[in-house]
């Protein structure tokens, strides 16, 4: 590995610390060299607070050696007012001679308007050094901007002989299928996607809270699909403990902590969810629900990657598993449990 990439890599490294709590802005981490050291870093640690250039430069112990440094950063740095100040004119005004950018930023806001203003100012600027990391990093980020919707991650459980439930005509109340080490692993994931979105089946039947609560981290925005309004206000699901948002046929009046987006189910509901969720920027989903839904996904197409993990345990009979065709790009034992995770092929 080249000099360059080996700083670019450590930037991805930093970057990943502001898993979870940075949406929906970018995960984005940077280093400061001096003759080949490393003399500064930081990352974007949590949404609406400083950039990662910000947090890299304000830890040089000394300033003046700025003017002879080299700053590395994952994402182009900002050119735009929002809730900090522009990188760009940051990078400027401590007169950094050259910057490595990992990719370009694709938020219209910025899109090369930061690259450009710093070398209108006389820096040298490098562009795409691990480019392909520094995309699959922020694939959520790249998805929603690109693609105008959320990063969709299908998820589900099954059985060795291909169920993912029984059949509730005969069972009520749920059936666990994998384990505790898979369980925690499902709620450190929720800690680090924006929302979780259940059908109507699922909520009445399983009851699940959707919270983290094996892990520690920020709790995912709750969605259910409720057209008709026949859930029980009783459900876990709508105890306020977190955000909730129910999509629905049925105009309803908001409250804590409960919100209601109206869609119309005469037509398909995924684009419109879609549409939704990209307007009041919803940067990733894990789709948690039942055979309808995780199917209404995949016959559309519409999925980024898919966990799926398979317990030590037979049905016999009951809902079939989804099929699913995807590149297999990791693979972990757990224990007496498997997780395949899947990504769609372009």
């Amino acid at each position: 590995m080249s000099t360059p990439s080996i700083f670019m890599q450590r930037c991805l490294e930093l970057a990943l610390l502001g898993m979870g709590d940075v949406a929906p802005n970018p995960m984005v981490g940077c280093v400061i060299v001096h003759n080949g050291k490393i003399i500064g870093e930081g990352y974007h640690e949590k949404f609406g607070q400083p950039h990662a250039e910000v947090n890299a430069i304000r830890t040089v112990k000394n300033p003046e050696l700025l003017l002879e440094s080299t700053l590395y950063v994952s994402l182009e740095p900002c050119a735009h007012y929002g809730k900090t100040p522009p990188c760009s004119d940051l990078i400027i005004e401590s007169r950094i001679p050259k910057v490595v950018i990992g990719t370009i930023d694709p938020f219209a806001e910025v899109a090369g308007k930061g690259i450009e203003r710093m070398k209108n100012a006389g820096i040298d600027v490098e562009v795409g050094v691990l480019e392909k990391e520094s995309r699959n990093l922020n694939r959520r980020f790249f998805t929603f901007h690109e693609k105008k919707r959320p990063y969709i991650i299908l998820k589900w459980a099954q059985t060795l002989d291909g169920f993912i439930d029984t059949d509730r005509t005969e069972k009520k109340h749920p059936t666990w299928i994998t384990n505790d080490l898979s369980k925690r692993l499902v709620h450190k994931q929720r800690s680090e996607e924006s929302a979780i979105l259940i059908g109507t089946n699922t909520a009445e039947f399983d009851n699940p809270a959707l919270t983290v609560r094996e892990w520690t981290g920020n709790q995912p925005v709750r969605m259910v699909i409720d057209r008709l309004g026949r859930l029980d206000s009783e459900l876990h699901i709508f105890d306020r403990k977190a955000p909730t948002w129910v999509f629905t046929a049925i105009e309803k009046p908001d409250s804590e902590n409960l919100k209601f987006i109206t869609l119309d189910f005469d037509q398909n509901i995924l684009p419109q969810m879609m549409a939704e969720l990209f307007r009041r920027e919803i940067l990733s989903v894990i789709v948690e629900g039942g055979s309808e839904l995780l199917n209404s996904f995949l016959e559309l197409n519409l999925w980024d990657e898919a966990f799926v993990y398979t317990g030590n345990q037979f049905f016999g009979k009951g809902v079939s598993a989804p099929h699913i065709s995807g590149k297999t790009i990791a693979f972990r034992k757990l224990d007496d449990c498997k997780l395949h995770v899947l990504k769609r092929r372009v």
